[in-house]
């Protein structure tokens, strides 16, 4: 079967599903990934074709607009410019089924213009019966506001384009096929779900599983990371270094790429700063875990059973660390109002749900994975 996957040019997208895209590949199935040129390298590992675009997604937090219509116009307007790219490419190549991610619109769009399947895989929470009217005037005013009329607009023109008669907010809002990579226990009104939405649970990277370039310490780990696009955060770094240096912790602060480590000042001995981490291995020794609670580090947090302090910047943040504190797993911060004897006194509450944690860490790791995923995407073609 040629499988042709949509991928998102971010890695925090790229990740979650792509232990699902190897396991399809060693079961001798063709995958084709189409995903931007940058991050080619993340997904040629596993096996995949690769079929390159040049991805207009900014490239660090600072580059995306503020306004919400805006920052999801960015990803319409990827889809757009991509779509006579990968047009050319599957009209005469054309696959028996399409996986994407949630920012892989062009999907959908495809698997109507060849009539075969589009398959979401869904990396958070999955919009349920009464979602927008939940989610009340935060969304209205989103939808309603002159940029997010543009973007239905637009949306629309693009779809009515392809033979699609379809409003854009239901389009986008409830795929016809989804399957959830998220644990369970993290999805939002769950028994308002949709029979069209699988949950095949957290598929982690065997690959990264096994990577174990950091060697874990005798002391209690405290592992703080804010992901890769929400991370330019010096002055946080900081704060943690003042919380917990010079103390029992061993400590293994994730800064990314775009910080300079000498700014942040003499680091104490139990401290390690490094840019990057390979994050399963750390987890697997970590005590608790400081996160802006993407839903990436929620998942990964809630598999090896660590409880969390969560620090949330943006988008799906709240939600998720709103249910880690809901869960008994985690504490919730302001990140704007936090302080160092605010953090020290959270991490030393979170550090009391380890037995909970650890519960739950079970329940998630009993449910679904990569196997069961692999043979959710077979059945779409049986």
């Amino acid at each position: 079967m040629h499988i042709a996957m949509i991928g998102t040019t971010a890695p925090s997208h790229i990740y979650p599903s792509l232990a699902v895209i190897a396991e399809l590949v060693r079961r001798g199935h063709r995958v084709t990934y189409a995903v931007g040129d940058s991050l080619r390298h993340m997904v040629e590992p596993a096996g995949v074709e690769v079929v390159p675009f040049e991805s207009m997604l900014p490239d660090g937090e600072a580059s995306w607009p503020d306004d919400p219509a805006s920052a999801m116009r960015v990803f319409l307007d990827e889809a757009m410019q991509s779509f006579p790219v990968l047009t050319a490419v599957y009209d005469d190549d054309q696959p028996d089924l399409f996986l994407y991610d949630i920012g892989g619109m062009t999907a959908p769009v495809l698997g109507v213009r060849y009539g075969v399947p589009a398959v979401q895989l869904s990396p958070t929470y999955v919009a349920w019966a009464g979602y927008a009217e939940d989610l009340g005037d935060g969304m209205t005013s989103i939808r309603e506001s002159p940029t997010g009329v543009a973007y239905r607009d637009t949306y629309a023109t693009w779809l009515r384009e392809n033979d699609i008669d379809a409003d854009p907010w239901e389009w986008i809002t409830y795929p016809a096929h989804c399957l959830s990579l998220i644990p369970r226990v993290m999805q939002p009104h769950v028994d308002r779900v949709a029979d069209t939405v699988q949950f095949v649970g957290p598929c982690l990277d065997p690959v990264r599983l096994s990577d174990r370039s950091w060697t874990a310490p005798e002391a209690p780990v405290l592992y703080i990371a804010l992901g890769t696009g929400y991370n330019e955060r010096p002055e946080f770094y900081r704060l943690c270094i003042e919380a917990f240096g010079n103390t029992d912790w061993n400590v293994v602060i994730s800064i990314g790429r775009r910080v300079d480590p000498a700014v942040l000042g003499d680091i104490p001995a139990n401290i390690e700063v490094h840019e990057h981490v390979p994050q399963l291995a750390v987890l697997d020794a970590t005590t608790v875990f400081i996160t802006h609670a993407g839903m990436g580090g929620c998942t990964e947090a809630l598999w090896f059973g660590v409880p969390t302090v969560a620090v949330p910047q943006a988008v799906d943040q709240f939600g998720n660390a709103a249910m880690l504190a809901e869960l008994g797993v985690g504490v919730h911060l302001d990140f704007e109002k936090v302080t160092a004897v605010t953090l020290a006194e959270a991490v030393a509450e979170a550090r009391e749900f380890g037995s909970r944690a650890a519960e739950l860490g079970a329940e998630v790791r009993a449910h679904g994975g990569v196997e069961q995923a692999a043979n959710a995407v077979e059945a779409f073609r049986r």
